[in-house]
């Protein structure tokens, strides 16, 4: 396989934000310079390199996937992430997501349970100098740790938000997220915290395989 030079992956880029973004009523300004720049290539193994910038999730390992580049960046854009708030990203994969949120200024924590993605994510993220920080453990438990969070971004599909995860979120806090369908289209939808709870509004259409311990045997119903 040959490899394909930086400049090939730059236009790529470009054309990603062109054709498949901006058309998809991603806007911000700020969001739209971050994918226009962040080498996505770099989030996959290389021989998946040449598929970076597809329209579509890219399956990994082990049932799980790379959203696709429009459905990262609305999830990312919905959730209103401001310089400086708490993120969480609950199956982060190979991290992505995780650096462009870092980008835009935001303190990240980025949770996986694979380690054959976690090490892929960690050669990425070294590589940029990125400021995530990496945590390891099941996703159903979120990170204590670090919480209360201002976003947590669930990078998956998912039937039910689990108790453990939900009680991270901090008050007007937002939770994003993409309920599971079965063999529909599933929906992207944004929740917010108030004291009677989580009230979740539906923003688009989207699919993504369904992320591990985030089924039918979780507590909390969105």
């Amino acid at each position: 396989m040959v490899a394909l030079s930086p400049e090939v992956f730059a236009q790529a880029r470009t054309m990603m934000v062109d054709s498949q973004l901006r058309p998809n009523r991603v806007n911000d300004v700020k969001l739209l310079g971050v994918f226009g720049s962040l080498p996505r290539e770099i989030f996959l193994p290389a021989a998946m390199a040449a598929r970076a910038y597809t329209d579509e999730n890219i399956r990994m390992p082990n049932g799980r996937a790379m959203l696709a580049p429009m459905a990262t960046a609305r999830l990312i854009q919905d959730a209103g992430v401001q310089p400086g708030e708490n993120v969480l990203v609950v199956g982060s994969g190979t991290g992505y997501a995780a650096a462009a949120l870092a980008q835009l200024g935001a303190n990240v924590t980025a949770l996986e349970e694979d380690n054959g993605l976690l090490q892929i994510a960690r050669l990425a993220l070294a590589q940029l100098a990125s400021k995530v920080v990496q945590v390891t453990g099941p996703l159903a438990a979120g990170w204590a740790a670090k919480a209360p969070y201002d976003v947590i971004l669930i990078e998956g599909a998912v039937d039910l938000v689990p108790e453990a995860l939900a009680n991270q979120l901090a008050a007007n806090g937002r939770i994003v997220l993409i309920r599971h369908d079965n063999d529909r289209v599933g929906c992207a939808a944004v929740g917010t915290r108030s004291a009677g709870g989580i009230a979740f509004v539906p923003k688009f259409d989207c699919s993504a395989p369904l992320l591990p311990g985030l089924a039918r045997e979780a507590a909390f119903v969105f």
